[in-house]
């Protein structure tokens, strides 16, 4: 992996979920290589009591486990956390597990076995949705969490308000599910009521800016990316 990528991992932590011993000690001296702060559980149970204290960036967590499984863990975590980056390990033998994964906004598959490849690839998705300054919205259309501003086709500089910027990467960071109402009131409006009108006006005022429409509305639910990356 690129030296500058790699910098870009070095303050970020990560949770290893898996059960058999030695498995999970190659994973963990590999991941040490990429991350300073690398924590591991053997279990579900034990991988929610350190997410608890320890709060990683990352879960790489094995599906089937004894005592709390895989996907019994990501469903604790995911009752209050949204943003944590989750990449499963899975076997074909899972594939019943996989649409309740999904559903959880699990951010990347690994079939195992586990290569270095592999894990590349996760981590390199990881970097480019997280730690990179331009996240891509829809083709020629991108998002500078920097600069807080949009650019299309690559010259077209549109400033953003940072509650319209905070909501486009809210969209983006859960581009496979509706970003609900409750969930836009919690996370953009902080201390304040959200009120539907406010919502409705934020909006409009929002699409307005826009070049291409990129926001879905879902009746009666919430809001998702038009354009899926």
């Amino acid at each position: 992996m690129d030296e500058i990528l790699l910098e870009k991992l070095k303050d970020i932590s990560i949770l290893c979920v898996e059960d058999e011993d030695g498995i999970r000690e190659v994973i963990v001296n590999t991941l040490k290589y990429y991350f300073k702060e690398v924590y591991e559980a053997c279990d579900g149970e034990e991988a929610y009591e350190m997410y608890l204290e320890y709060k990683p960036k990352i879960i790489l967590s094995d599906i089937q486990m004894k005592n709390v499984n895989g996907v019994d863990f990501v469903k604790k975590v995911r009752q209050t956390d949204r943003n944590t980056a989750i990449i499963m390990l899975t076997a074909h033998s899972n594939e019943e597990y996989l649409m309740d994964l999904i559903n959880l906004n699990v951010n990347h598959f690994i079939l195992k076995p586990l290569n270095l490849k592999k894990l590349n690839e996760a981590l390199f998705k990881y970097i480019n949705e997280n730690l990179l300054d331009q996240i891509i919205l829809a083709p020629n259309l991108f998002l500078d969490l920097h600069k807080r501003a949009l650019i299309f086709n690559e010259k077209e500089d549109i400033s953003l308000r940072k509650r319209e910027k905070d909501f486009l990467h809210l969209l983006y960071e859960n581009k496979n599910n509706i970003v609900t109402y409750n969930q836009i009131e919690e996370e953009l409006w902080i201390d304040k009521e959200m009120t539907a009108h406010a919502l409705k006006s934020f909006i409009k005022d929002l699409r307005a800016k826009l070049p291409i429409n990129i926001i879905k509305n879902i009746s009666q639910e919430g809001y998702t990316l038009l354009v899926k990356n």
